[in-house]
């Protein structure tokens, strides 16, 4: 099933994408797309609903962040073999991990929003991980049962503030509009294999980013592993699983974002996101 939120900012409701690609309203069914309605065998369940029988909603309306109540947004940094050796560095021998503040997040083609002092705003598109249930010391052997499903996110980081400005990477990812994920979240049954999808970003018709999940350093059922075993992971959280090579730092000479860019990135089967980069 391809999940979606629909309306204006906080005032968003449940919607279903039907087999013909009629978005439905789901309203009936949950109340949101957060929490309990995550658990796998409740989308199960819905998954067996005769859509038809849903009220149809008109695709001339804001999509919102595919998942309502984020508890954590949760990042994974260098996590692709590519990227690491664009940026220089030696693939880590464990997962890198950093928070994006729940703050960041908006909508698939919100704008996004250069922040006051920014001179190096980026790009990374990134396989978004939706947890469906309660996760703690799970085994890599069970960590994709906990899945509710996936998504595109749009990583964007300010890297002066991400990497010279002292501190921790948060400083440079969670700026308001930083965090971009959907426009669906894709049910894990759906998905299949989350190491076999391709993904691309460009930035005014120029294609940075071509990768796939194949890639990664630490696939999503190791990341879950590990990230659970020092921290539980709840339904609504999102892990964002790092970015293939391509990123605005990455070039020589290096390219940053500037009022009037257009973003537009996508993932296979996850469908696309297109933003325009406006000024605070």
């Amino acid at each position: 099933m391809k999940l979606l939120r629909i309306g204006n900012p906080g005032e968003e409701k449940p919607a279903i994408v039907d087999t013909n690609g009629i978005w439905r309203d789901a309203s009936t069914l949950v109340s949101d797309w957060s929490d309990a309605a995550l658990d796998p065998t409740k989308l199960s369940e819905l998954s067996k609903v005769d859509l038809t029988s849903l009220p149809e909603i008109a695709q001339d309306q804001r999509i919102g962040p595919c998942v309502g109540q984020i508890g954590k947004f949760i990042c994974v940094g260098l996590n692709y073999s590519d990227h690491a050796a664009e940026a220089g560095m030696e693939p880590p021998s464990e997962p890198i991990l950093f928070m994006k503040a729940t703050s960041a997040v908006c909508g698939p083609n919100d704008d996004v929003i250069i922040p006051k002092g920014s001179v190096n705003s980026d790009w990374e598109v990134e396989l978004g991980v939706i947890i469906g249930k309660a996760a703690s010391y799970v085994t890599q052997a069970d960590a994709l049962d906990y899945v509710a499903g996936y998504c595109v996110v749009n990583d964007l980081s300010e890297r002066e503030f991400q990497l010279e400005r002292g501190g921790q990477w948060v400083k440079g990812k969670s700026a308001d509009t930083f965090g971009p994920i959907g426009p669906w979240l894709v049910t894990a049954d759906e998905v299949g294999d989350p190491q076999a999808l391709t993904m691309n970003l460009s930035v005014n018709g120029h294609e940075f980013q071509n990768g796939t999940t194949e890639t990664m350093i630490f696939g999503v059922a190791h990341l879950i592993s590990y990230i659970s075993q020092y921290m539980s992971l709840q339904p609504g959280d999102v892990i964002s699983t790092g970015t293939p090579p391509g990123v605005g730092m990455g070039q020589n000479p290096q390219v940053y974002l500037k009022p009037g860019d257009i973003i537009e990135l996508s993932i296979q089967k996850l469908g696309a996101q297109k933003q325009k980069v406006v000024a605070l």
